[in-house]
């Protein structure tokens, strides 16, 4: 089950199957996507200006809901490629920051899901890694672009090749998300985030958002990133957001953005 809430700007989509560590079949993946075109609809609304993506009970998301799946039948490229990838794509364009909070098993899709938000923040006994070899299966879900990317190549293979997990603690180490901490803090901490960055220059953020992701993809140097950076601040300046912190700043007050 997938649900969705909005309050205070912030979209919240859970993850609300415990009982099966929030693992994702076909329909789900369906159920997520559309929540994510809803809250993207709220967005152009002026509704929303953050997102925050959870799991409910002791996982973050196990992975795919294999459940009844039979590998003789199993469209294994209609799941992955059908609907896994458009959806991290959506996910990865989503026009406002995002944020994740997770905790427990997060492997196969819950990690992908994970590697599609912008901002992570993990429990310290969270569990990431590909289990995969004990299935005679492959990391999936991007999984290896991004731990070669943030880990290596021989890190990422011993990963691979041993089924072993690293802790939340460890992950952030080694560069893969950004905070870790202590399971009851988790939700607390990172809706505390979510609402002050739902109260920020939106546009600005977005700006930044597809910088980082233009430097990822086309390798750019510094000094092309430098252009682009200029380029953004020509065109930041011209909005009302940009003058009202300029003007909050000259008056030492907080600015009241509009996003």
């Amino acid at each position: 089950m997938i649900s969705l809430s909005i309050a205070g700007g912030v979209a919240e989509i859970v993850l609300d199957a415990p009982y099966k560590l929030n693992s994702l079949d076909e329909q789900a993946l369906r159920d997520l996507s559309k929540a994510y075109d809803d809250a993207a609809a709220a967005v152009s609304r002026g509704e929303v200006r953050a997102l925050l993506l959870r799991g409910e009970g002791r996982a973050f998301c196990a992975g795919r809901d294999i459940a009844g799946v039979t590998p003789e039948t199993d469209d294994v490229q209609g799941y992955l490629g059908g609907l896994l990838q458009p959806l991290l794509k959506k996910m990865t364009a989503f026009p406002a920051p995002t944020f994740a909070a997770a905790q427990g098993a997060c492997l196969g899709v819950g990690l992908g899901l994970l590697l599609a938000t912008d901002v992570v923040y993990v429990a310290e006994n969270a569990k990431f890694g590909s289990p995969f070899a004990n299935l005679g299966a492959t990391l999936d879900s991007g999984g290896h672009w991004y731990f070669t990317e943030r880990l290596g190549m021989h890190r990422t293979l011993d990963l691979i090749y041993t089924a072993e997990l690293m802790s939340g603690a460890e992950a952030v180490a080694q560069g893969m998300f950004s905070r870790a901490m202590p399971a009851a803090e988790l939700l607390e901490t990172t809706r505390a985030i979510v609402a002050k960055a739902a109260t920020g220059a939106t546009g600005a953020f977005n700006a930044s958002k597809e910088l980082v992701a233009h430097i990822r993809d086309q390798r750019l140097g510094l000094w092309e990133s430098m252009e682009e950076e200029n380029a953004e601040q020509a065109r930041l300046c011209k909005t009302e957001d940009y003058a009202e912190g300029f003007l909050a700043f000259q008056q030492k007050r907080r600015p009241i953005f509009k996003g």
